[in-house]
């Protein structure tokens, strides 16, 4: 469903994506979730969940655990249960 990057997920043309997540290395351990964008035509479909999914099992394939400087996320990881394994 996303085209994956280094330190990010998006949808739609890479310059100018639909939805987007963007992460950064905080360590050898750790990313930073730092940015989540849903186009207004795409929101309330549960978009930002389904890219924030993405980051969350990207990093439990990896080994890493997650931080967030990105409301959105940061709120999920304090209220969603499904996070807290890879929750820093």
């Amino acid at each position: 469903m996303f085209t994956r990057e280094d330190g990010r997920f998006y949808l739609g043309d890479p310059d100018n994506p639909q939805a987007e997540i963007t992460f950064v290395p905080v360590g050898q351990d750790r990313w930073s979730i730092n940015h989540t964008y849903v186009q207004g035509s795409l929101r309330g479909q549960g978009m930002a969940e389904k890219l924030l999914d993405a980051v969350a099992d990207l990093a439990r394939r990896e080994g890493k655990k997650l931080a967030a400087t990105c409301s959105y996320a940061r709120k999920q990881f304090d209220t969603n249960e499904k996070y807290r394994d890879v929750v820093a």
